[in-house]
């Protein structure tokens, strides 16, 4: 970081650390019961409730849900896009929601970037990519003079994969993982503390998508820039997340470590989203049973849930008996087999998501490597099907299931064919005789 900007944080509002957990971990976001409306009186429509979770220093904590359910709207929420219509946000144990003064203002956009879902309409299409990049430095004034903007500018478009003559070009001239890329430059060259990434690789192709998260993680590690990572494919944040927070509804539902969520999803909500993951093999996957979340039956018409710390810093939200039947099953230490995938046998196998041991996996994935099913196995199985038939069997006491399928398909074909020619030959003998 340059002295002036350091200068500049000197001089703030904001303290340069912030509070310290129990376990001696600093707290730099902390949401603390929000509730986000949008309308009034009888239109009003409450997008979040009661939400709470923390955030420290260094970290990535993910805040995954489907499509509607207020993550978005928290992330806004953050950078004081959206109000709330109660509780609050602290940043480093300052109150940052609400009316702020103008100083304190300044000092949250300057310290809290956010990398947007579409990197079309995040971007303005009559400027350069100089001027994007730029434009945070020029409101802040955060270079010396001229040279320092440019070097700013060009280390990091360098940093995030183009080059500097892209400099001069036009949001339009570039693709989609490449407008993200400036995206991230924008926010990464003001130097934040916190960025709120929304769903930055949702828009993005398979391929392209591993490039921009390895930006994020070699930001994280060089920087020490902590992330607020919004997204609905739990797939993918379980491999860049140190905490996870589940969210269904605008209620926090469920928040632990990453491996600890995969391994014990406590809440209904969260075991459904784990089984929605899909599963790299074709043959599991069309087995696979979805587990789908009813909310009807939580009974809260008397017992009202709460969001309770039930041990091993894993938050589930409940009413009392709930939240007892939770700390019972994680008690017991034993993981929770998330996925059920229907063997060939139809004999249902309970398997958990992070390691598959499953009988499927050990028949269709351990399978030989020369086990193709191929056409020709078909073939000579038609033309000689006593021979196909056994071969069959032989195949399926070594587990070749492809080549056992080709075998018997093509012997059952052939013996009703050569089956019907025999009738044939036979009555045509007969209506000879007579």
């Amino acid at each position: 970081m340059s002295e002036s900007s350091q200068e500049n944080k000197s001089r703030g509002l904001l303290p340069e650390h912030g509070p310290v957990d129990e376990n001696g971990r600093e707290i730099l976001l902390s949401i603390k019961n929000i509730d986000i409306t949008f309308g009034k009186g009888e239109n009003a429509v409450k997008a979040v409730k009661n939400a709470s979770f923390d955030i420290y220093k260094g970290e990535t904590f993910s805040l995954v849900g489907e499509s509607g359910s207020g993550k978005t709207t928290i992330g806004r929420a953050v950078i004081r896009v959206n109000p709330c219509s109660a509780g609050e946000i602290c940043y480093k144990g300052v109150r940052i929601s609400g009316k702020i003064s103008k100083k304190l203002d300044r000092e949250v956009i300057r310290n809290i970037q956010m990398v947007f879902q579409d990197p079309a309409a995040s971007l303005n299409e009559r400027a350069t990519v100089d001027y994007i990049v730029s434009e945070g430095l020029y409101n802040f004034h955060l270079f010396e003079n001229e040279a320092d903007r440019v070097r700013k500018v060009e280390n990091m478009i360098n940093e995030v994969g183009l080059l500097p003559e892209h400099l001069t070009r036009y949001p339009h001239e570039f693709s989609g993982g490449q407008r993200q890329r400036i995206g991230l430059a924008r926010a990464m060259v003001m130097e934040p503390e916190l960025v709120v990434a929304d769903e930055p690789i949702s828009a993005l192709d398979v391929s392209i998508r591993a490039q921009v998260l390895n930006l994020l993680k070699k930001f994280q590690k060089e920087k020490d820039v902590t992330y607020l990572f919004i997204a609905h494919d739990l797939s993918i944040v379980r491999f860049i997340s140190d905490r996870i927070g589940v969210i269904y509804k605008g209620n926090i539902v469920e928040v632990a470590e990453a491996e600890e969520l995969f391994n014990f999803p406590l809440h209904p909500y969260t075991h459904s989203l784990i089984s929605a993951v899909p599963i790299p093999d074709p043959i599991l996957e069309k087995n696979k049973v979805l587990y789908t979340y009813d909310p009807s039956m939580h009974d809260y018409s008397v017992d009202k849930p709460e969001f309770v710390n039930i041990g091993y810093d894993h938050w589930v939200y409940g009413n009392k008996k709930e939240i007892e039947e939770y700390k019972a099953i994680r008690e017991k230490n034993e993981p929770i087999k998330s996925v059920t995938i229907l063997a060939p046998d139809a004999i249902r196998e309970e398997v958990h998501l992070g390691a598959v041991h499953t009988a499927a996996e050990e028949e269709f994935l351990k399978t030989p490597m020369h086990d193709t099913g191929s056409f020709w196995f078909s073939v000579l199985s038609f033309l000689l099907p006593v021979i196909g038939i056994i071969a069959a069997f032989v195949f399926k006491g070594k587990r070749y299931y492809r080549n056992y399928k080709a075998c018997k398909k093509g012997a059952i074909v052939g013996f009703v064919l050569f089956g019907a020619i025999l009738m044939l030959f036979g009555l045509l003998l007969i209506l000879a005789v007579i």
